[in-house]
Parts: C-alpha cells; sequence; structure tokens
C-alpha cells in the first residue's frame, strides 16, 4: 500500500454498488482479523511498514499514511483499506498485489461491511502475520489426492459430492460441510480433526486416513480465512503423492564420513592442537578455528550478577574437554553454497535424483530453496550466516565434516560459556562494567543501521574468539531447559532435542542490550522465529524471523561414536 489515490466518483459509485451488504453482523475476530492477518500483515505489520503503512493495529490502521487514512468506520470510500481492495487487478495499487493473488469478492465484501457497521476492533487487539492459504496450491491436492475419490458424482458417499464449489458447500448428509470463516461448523475440518481411531473419522483408516497434522491445519486455516475457492475450479480424483523420499542421510552414511574422520584426523592429544587456518575444500571458502584447551569452570551466573534470570542457575562445576572453536561466526561465504544448491530437493533436503556412489557430502541433505534471500539485504560478502533453524546449522557441520575429514558440529551450551568466558568469572570476560562493550560487540547502543556487520571487526575475547558477544545470536546444541543445568550437573554432555522448541542461542545480537550480551545470559527458541515463514508445513530450514541468529561451529578433539556422530547432525529436526 504504497500510495492512497482518491477513486473516481463512478467507480466509487459501482463498487460499493456492485455487490449485496452483508446484513449479519461482521464479526472482527472470527472474519476480519484472519483474513488482514494472511493477506495484509506481512507486509504492513509489526515488522514491516511498506508504503510506510502499519494495519496490525487499530490506531496504526486509522492513521493510514501521509496520503490519507486508512480506516474511517461508518465510511468504506474514505478507508484506503477498502478502495483499495476494489481497484482493478492491472492497478498498481491494488491491494494485495495481484502477484500475490487478490482477495476474494466473498472477503472484500466482510471488510465492507465491517467498515460500514463501525469497524468494530476489540481493545488490546494486536494483528499477527499467518501464513495464506491458497486453494489451488494448498487445499486442491489434499482433497483432490484423500477426498473426492469417495466424493463425486459417480460415487458420492455420505451425500457429499467435492467435485465443484457449490456441491462441496451444499450437498452431504452432514451439511453444511464448509462454512466460511468457521472451521467448528465445517463437516470438511472437525471429521479430519478426530482421533484415529474414531468411527466418524475422514478419511477414514483404512482408506488412508488421518490426514497429516499440517493438511488438517491447512484446511482449518483456509475455512478460518473464508474458504475461498474460485467458481471455475472443478476437483478430481488424484493419486495420492508419495511421501517416501529414500533419503541417503541416514545411519550408514554417518559410519562412511565417520572412518574418514578418523583416517583423516592426525591430533591425538591436546599437546597436538594448535590453531589453523583453512578453507571450505567444496568451495575455497576460508574459515578459521581456535585451539581451546580443556579445563573446569563454573556454568551459569552468580545470585547476585546484574541482569541475571532464574535460569542461569544454580552455577554447577562442568568439566570441558579440548575442542577447536570457530574463530569468527559462520558467514554467507561459508554457508550460501551449501543453503543454495542447483539440485531438486524434497522437502526433508534429500536429492530427488542421486547415486549410491555419490560423494558423502553430495548426499547429506541441504536446504530446500527459500522463498526471498535469506540476508534480507543486510549484507553477504564476510557478514554472518543467519535465518537458519538449528537443524540446518548441524546439516552444514556435518556437509562440511564429509569433506574435510574433521568432525565438526555446533558447541554444548557449556563450551560456549566457557569459551567465551575465556578463564574469566566475571559477567562479561572484560569485567562487569558494561560501558567497555563498544569495544569488543556490536549491539543496540552501536549497530550501525540496526543490522549485522562484517565478523571481525571488533576486538577478540582473551582466547582470540571474534564477535562471541553481539553482532548475531549464535546456536548451540542443547535443548533449552529453564533448569537445565541439573541434567549437566550428573554428567550429561548435552541435552539433546525432543521437541521442536525451544533449544539455546547465546551471546546476544545487534539489537540486544548489554545483559544479553553476558557470558551466562540465554535465549530459549520459539514458533515466533519462523512466524513469517509462508509454507505450509513450515520450514524445517529457516527461521524467516530470526534476522539475528547464526551460528559458530566447533571440533572437539575426541572423536564420538558414529551414534553420538549422527545424533549431534540429527538433532533439532523434531516436527512441528
Amino acid at each position: 500500500m504504497s500510495e492512497f489515490r482518491p477513486l473516481t466518483p463512478a467507480l466509487l459509485s459501482l463498487a460499493l454498488l456492485a455487490s449485496p451488504a452483508v446484513a449479519a453482523k461482521v464479526d472482527f475476530a472470527t472474519q476480519v482479523k484472519p483474513i488482514l492477518e494472511s493477506a495484509c500483515t506481512h507486509c504492513h505489520g509489526a515488522e514491516k511498514d511498506k508504503g510506510e503503512f502499519r494495519l496490525h493495529t487499530l490506531e496504526d490502521l486509522k492513521k493510514g499514511n501521509d496520503n490519507g487514512p486508512g480506516l474511517v468506520p461508518g465510511d468504506p470510500a474514505k478507508s484506503a483499506l477498502y478502495t483499495t481492495l476494489i481497484l482493478p487487478a492491472d492497478d498498481d495499487l491494488v491491494m494485495p498485489p495481484s502477484k500475490e493473488g487478490l482477495l476474494d469478492k466473498s472477503q472484500i465484501e466482510v471488510i465492507k461491511a465491517w467498515i460500514e457497521q463501525g469497524a468494530d476492533w476489540p481493545a488490546g487487539t494486536v494483528l499477527e502475520v499467518k501464513p495464506r492459504i491458497d486453494f489451488v496450491k494448498n487445499v486442491q491436492p489434499i482433497l483432490e489426492q484423500n477426498c473426492v475419490s469417495c466424493h463425486n458424482p459417480e460415487k458420492d458417499k455420505g451425500d457429499w459430492i467435492l467435485s465443484s464449489r457449490k456441491e462441496a458447500f451444499e450437498t452431504g448428509e452432514n451439511a453444511p460441510n464448509i462454512v466460511a470463516f468457521d472451521p467448528a461448523k465445517s463437516a470438511l475440518y472437525t471429521l479430519t480433526a478426530l482421533a484415529e481411531d474414531d468411527d466418524d473419522l475422514m478419511p477414514p483408516a483404512k482408506s488412508g486416513g488421518p490426514l497429516k497434522k499440517d493438511e488438517v491445519a491447512i484446511l482449518k486455516a483456509w475455512i478460518e480465512q473464508g474458504a475461498v475457492w474460485p467458481e471455475d475450479v472443478k476437483l478430481t480424483a488424484r493419486e495420492k503423492a508419495a511421501t517416501d523420499t529414500n533419503n541417503p542421510d541416514n545411519l550408514e552414511l554417518v559410519k562412511k564420513i565417520h572412518a574418514f574422520i578418523v583416517a583423516t584426523s592426525k591430533e591425538k592429544a591436546e599437546a597436538d592442537m594448535q590453531s589453523y587456518e583453512t578453507k571450505v575444500p567444496k568451495t575455497g571458502a576460508p574459515y578459521s578455528m581456535i585451539a581451546i584447551k580443556g579445563g573446569e569452570f563454573q556454568l551459569g551466573s552468580p545470585d547476585k550478577e546484574e541482569g541475571r534470570t532464574d535460569d542461569e542457575g544454580p552455577q554447577i562445576k562442568v568439566q570441558i574437554k579440548p575442542f577447536w572453536m570457530g574463530k569468527f561466526e559462520v558467514t554467507w561465504d561459508e554457508y550460501e553454497p551449501f543453503q543454495l544448491t542447483a539440485e531438486g530437493r524434497n522437502k526433508d533436503g534429500s536429492r530427488k535424483v542421486w547415486s549410491p556412489d555419490d560423494k558423502p557430502e553430495d548426499l547429506i541433505s541441504q536446504p530446500t530453496p527459500p522463498y526471498q534471500p535469506m540476508d534480507f539485504g543486510m549484507g553477504r560478502n564476510g557478514f554472518p550466516a543467519i535465518c537458519m533453524t538449528q537443524h540446518a546449522a548441524n546439516k552444514y557441520c556435518q556437509w562440511l565434516s564429509a569433506q574435510t575429514g574433521h568432525y565438526y558440529r555446533l558447541p554444548t551450551e557449556a563450551e560456549w560459556e566457557y569459551a567465551a568466558r575465556a578463564g574469566t568469572t566475571t559477567a562479561f570476560f572484560f569485567g562487569d562494567d558494561a560501558s567497555q562493550l563498544g569495544e569488543y560487540a556490536w549491539y543496540f547502543e552501536n549497530a550501525p543501521n540496526f543490522q549485522y556487520s562484517v565478523v571481525g571487526k571488533k576486538k577478540p575475547n582473551p582466547w582470540g574468539l571474534y564477535d562471541i558477544y553481539g553482532n548475531v545470536c549464535e546456536w548451540t546444541l542443547d535443548q533449552y531447559l529453564p533448569d537445565g543445568y541439573q541434567q549437566l550437573a550428573s554428567g550429561t554432555k548435552w541435552i539433546p532435542s525432543k521437541t521442536p522448541y525451544p533449544h539455546v542461542a547465546r551471546g546476544g545480537h545487534y539489537d540486544d542490550d548489554p545483559e544479553m550480551l553476558r557470558s551466562a545470559a540465554r535465549r530459549a527458541s520459539e514458533p515466533g522465529w519462523k512466524q513469517q515463514d509462508p509454507q505450509l508445513p513450515k520450514s524445517i530450514w529457516y527461521l524467516t524471523d530470526a534476522t539475528w541468529l547464526g551460528f559458530r561451529i566447533v571440533r572437539p578433539l575426541e572423536i564420538p561414536t558414529v551414534e553420538e556422530m549422527f545424533a549431534a547432525w540429527n538433532n533439532g529436526v523434531a516436527r512441528e
């Protein structure tokens, strides 16, 4: 919504009379909110203000921008929220843009009626960003592969025909099967959401049911957003797509990589360890590793440390074995060739075409293409890579290991803090005075343009690690538990993933205050870190909203077992 343009009187009169008024009272929460959250707030919300216009709050929506108000309760003709919806499809100012798909007439009628009725908006309501469901792309394949074979003109089980919009909405002994904006009254959703052993489950277990959880979620979201079904789209039964990708990235592959690492790694004792500079064999991208001696330290922060939170204690003694750690955060130069590949890939990252004779690094699961450049315009050459899930970071480590013959992984939470402290016990490795932080870190007070910077431009910590505080937050291997230190105190090396969230990130970032950059500060990942991900189900590779999150690699001196190696590289991929 880059600018507002008044409609001509003729066009406005036509638009206001073109569709019958929605007589019933429009409910904001169940009708208007889903439309705005799926079609508008990704460009005009809390995170983005395209055209200097936001509509995630009532105040922002009313304010509009320099060209006029976005909402005038009671008057659609003066509300850009409505007038931009009814512009011709080829108009540059039509909203949403044609390339994203215009709103359906039924959705526009709801917006218009809501404004006419006074634009009721419950106090304190703030809109989020939700994936927009496209019938043809998202819903049609589910219905054609799972439902139409039993619900068509030739075989109308339950008297329900799903071949056309009119029949789908009006036929069936459970009619109405689809009620726009109301999943709870729509049998299409309620029957697919039943337990697997329920006799009323659709499709039945004997017919391939239940649907996957993400498919049920798509149907629910589609109905919530108005159940838009283009009149000209007819459904025909199709064979269900195969789900087995025969992924070669398995334990057998890790056995081959493990054997290569055992044969390649020459250092046997701590005394053999030296810091080194090298290159990614496949791409020539340089990276540096700092040798860190083993030792014992106090994990966590003392009770009286300023900025401390309860999950940083109680402090425990932890014994750390020697390892190398990345001198810098992993940069786009290193990570992008792993992220962007020419091969066709399944959603799990496996190659669609492969041979058992391929090199191990070419059989490792790698990210599917991102929906937009993941640096979000902040810079690539020499800048830290960002927005990857913990799973993606783990797979990068496996990919690098398979090429180099050195075992790389993410640091455990204890290893990260041990390296960050560099033998110190104060809040920061330089002491307790946060006023010195600007010498060592990019954070809220000094980050240029409120974004990340090229790595290595600040002073390192005593052990030679750059940007260990600030710039971007860094993944660790551990699942986040508020009381996780109790497990570590019992001798656990790291806390493996059992749920998709949360995992631990450390170090703070360019938009953080000093207390989040302390050596002991912990951050727990959450679903909101991929809130704007447009995919359903959401990607296992990208955290679209974590534009401040990257990672740093470690290489332990001790080579683990095949099973331990496999566990570390496949941690953090639990399905949502």
